[in-house]
């Protein structure tokens, strides 16, 4: 009977913190891995969505520039279209 009141007394003073301790350690790691990994995903992004605002500008800026072709000079659309074609894209 002395011996398992020792045994009980010896995993509740040692036992019980101990694994308390690593478990809470691995909680810790775990938060620490998902904080980066949803900072990596915000990253991502960010990135994405500045390429999308680029295209879109770049998208824009022909839009003005087939209107203004378009409304200014009627009858020359052909070859101004053409004349674009032909540039290079920025």
């Amino acid at each position: 009977m002395n011996e398992y009141f020792i045994l009980g007394f010896f995993f509740i003073v040692v036992g019980i913190p101990v694994i308390l301790g690593v478990g809470g350690d691995m909680y810790k790691r775990h938060l620490k891995f998902k904080e980066k990994q949803l900072e990596a995903i915000s990253n991502e992004t960010a990135e994405k969505a500045a390429q999308y605002a680029a295209h879109t500008e770049r998208l824009e800026q022909r839009m003005r520039v087939l209107e203004r072709i378009v409304t200014d000079r009627g009858l020359e659309v052909a070859d101004e279209i053409e004349k674009l074609r032909d540039a290079p894209l920025n």
